[in-house]
């Protein structure tokens, strides 16, 4: 049997099947997956060299989103979706270091972050933990840790940071955002990252990546569209510069490595209902 790299698997977590969660762990240098979640990534590391940096830059992306609208808004309630495994700067720690009243609710249905996050999150009495599925907005907004929790008729921060692209066509993302964006009031910010296709020569590379990831263990990973990425964000006021490269939004100082062509392949952006 596949083994995590600190040798532990709990009874419950099926370690024959690729998790996404697991699979983003392995990317950022993490110690809960398996062999088959590292598989995921060498398969695409083949064609992608830099694959790691999809899932680096994505994490950024979420801590400067979290502390630009910590920072810049008045927004103290966080609604985490498709969380995926502790690291070392949780939305929590970055945002309440920052906003120490702040509410933050993870969102997340896989078994290993279920157990991990719940175990994270004892001794914290402002955030709590739901395990409803992110593509049913009314599930997730009706769960226990969210009702009662967040007060949905004042601004919230939606964050699906790293999850859409795991969503088929099938699954109706752009519906899917539709409903949450709905639920949320005047005030409420959205950040979203996503796997991207730049539709230029970089899009070959997108393209192959993308085959990879849904021909993998993990069975998922679409690089849409900026046409597409955009429709995610409906109605809503883009913060400036709108949806660009994870890498260029905001980022904390001027890039002096060379940008690799996979950090074209991932975007961010952040927008505002009125």
């Amino acid at each position: 049997m596949a083994q995590p790299t600190d040798g532990r698997a709990p009874a419950y977590i099926d370690t024959t099947k690729a998790s996404i969660a697991r699979v983003y762990d392995y990317a950022l240098g993490g110690k809960d997956n398996y062999e088959v979640d590292r598989d995921t990534i060498e398969r695409v590391r083949k064609i992608a060299p830099e694959v790691n940096q999809l899932a680096v830059d994505n994490r950024a992306f979420l801590i400067r989103a979290a502390r630009f609208i910590s920072t810049q808004t008045s927004i103290t309630q966080y609604l985490d979706c498709g969380s995926g495994l502790p690291t070392a700067e949780n939305t929590h720690q970055v945002v309440q270091r920052l906003q120490p009243e702040a509410r933050i609710v993870y969102v997340d249905n896989d078994p290993t972050v279920i157990a991990h996050g719940r175990a994270l999150l004892e001794d914290n009495e402002l955030t709590r933990f739901s395990p409803a599925d992110i593509r049913d907005p009314e599930a997730v907004l009706t769960d226990p840790a969210v009702q009662g929790f967040l007060d949905l008729d004042q601004p919230v921060a939606l964050f699906h940071i790293g999850t859409i692209h795991h969503f088929d066509d099938a699954d109706e993302p752009q519906a899917v955002m539709a409903k949450f964006v709905e639920r949320l009031a005047p005030g409420s910010v959205v950040a979203i990252a996503h796997f991207f296709d730049p539709e230029d020569g970089d899009s070959e590379l997108a393209h192959r990546m993308e085959q990879v990831f849904v021909h993998s263990p993990m069975g998922s990973g679409r690089f849409r569209t900026l046409s597409e990425i955009q429709a995610l964000f409906p109605g809503l006021d883009m913060v400036d510069p709108g949806v660009v490269p994870c890498f260029r939004w905001w980022p904390d100082g001027p890039q002096l490595k060379t940008e690799d062509p996979v950090q074209r392949c991932i975007v961010g952006g952040i927008g505002i209902k009125r």
